[in-house]
């Protein structure tokens, strides 16, 4: 099956949804290391160990608590950004072997990357147990019937995977299996609108993992079917969580600080008060789209939306539309910083000054 393909048939029904930032997304502070870790997908270095672990996966939605436990680790240093994640699982199974083939169709952990958070031009890495990998650039999200890069490859790219127990064993129960990853800055940068590396800074990242309920032929793991013979819905764990089955609406995922101070030091960090500009401008976003998606035109003024004001922080914002060709651009100016960010038909975000 076509990539692209596969992936329209299981977002069709969400190319317009989203939901209200009603609570704010999760973070995570990354610390900067000096020497290089051996990926073999044990982290047993001792900068592994200091690293903190992330909160456990939710379910995607955002209210159900998985079965199964997952958490990461993030570190970086001046070539990589590294990753861990150990996954608990009583029954590792993995069939796929093929590079860049759709690998969600096994259990398997995901990482996406959106470094300059404008929710286009964002990275997508997923690996089984296997350690068979994808790694994808989406120009937009599939709500906007962009093209999909398949053919683009993190070069540089290290994986490995440990196993806890017996892999594509059913006659034994297993504990987990992890997995560990770097992906050089060389290749990350390129959609940041910056060559420099971003220590003091945040980028937008997230983290799935597919998890499926399985039955055997002639002792072989395969996802579960229904009475009809179609495959059984799968499981959505996530970081920080979407608020709907969809990992491709970016303005959802998780908020990684890259300290530039070692693990030994303490460092915290707090989402900018601005970051509830982009959050209600995406909710304007998805409004428009619903009007469009009925009436075939943009909404003129946003009052028709009950949008021509909003407050945050006890501060009334007052967002400007300006309609061109193409479509549409919504402005605002922050109160607090005096930075102007803006917001267009097609979901590009910037800051404009």
């Amino acid at each position: 099956m076509n990539i692209q393909k596969a992936f329209l048939s299981l977002l069709c029904a969400f190319a317009f949804s989203g939901y209200a930032q009603k609570t704010p997304p999760r973070s995570y502070v990354a610390h900067r290391i000096e020497t290089p870790l051996t990926i073999d997908g044990k982290a047993e270095e001792h900068e592994w160990k200091e690293a903190a672990f992330s909160q456990p996966f939710i379910d995607i939605e955002g209210e159900k608590i998985p079965k199964y436990e997952t958490r990461v680790k993030m570190l970086w240093d001046e070539e990589n950004l590294y990753f861990y994640a150990e996954l608990n699982e009583p029954h590792i199974w993995a069939t796929l072997k093929q590079r860049d083939t759709v690998i969600f169709y096994n259990n398997d952990f995901e990482i996406f990357i959106d470094p300059d958070g404008d929710t286009h031009n964002y990275y997508e890495f997923e690996m089984n147990a296997l350690n068979t990998v994808w790694d994808l650039l989406l120009v937009k999200p599939y709500r906007e019937s962009a093209p999909v890069l398949d053919s683009w490859d993190i070069r540089g790219l290290q994986t490995a995977v440990s196993i806890n127990g017996t892999l594509n064993d059913p006659t034994d129960t297993d504990t987990g299996w992890s997995v560990e990853i770097a992906m050089p800055w060389s290749v990350l940068v390129e959609a940041s609108g910056s060559n420099d590396l971003p220590a003091d800074q945040f980028w937008r990242i997230n983290f799935s993992r597919v998890n499926w309920d399985f039955e055997l032929n002639d002792n072989r793991y395969s996802r579960a079917k229904d009475a009809s013979g179609n495959y059984l819905p799968e499981y959505n764990w996530v970081w920080s969580p979407q608020g709907v089955i969809n990992m491709h609406e970016p303005e959802h995922w998780g908020y990684v600080y890259f300290s530039s101070k070692p693990l030994t030091e303490t460092e915290s960090f707090s989402i900018p008060v601005d970051e509830q500009i982009r959050w209600k401008l995406y909710e304007i976003y998805r409004e428009q789209k619903t009007f469009y998606n009925t009436h075939k035109a943009w909404v003129v003024n946003l009052d028709d939306l009950d949008a021509e004001t909003f407050e945050i922080e006890g501060k009334t914002l007052q967002p400007i539309i300006d309609h061109h060709e193409m479509g549409w651009t919504v402005f605002v100016e922050s109160p607090f910083t005096g930075s102007v960010y803006s917001i267009r038909e097609d979901g590009k975000y910037s800051k404009i000054k």
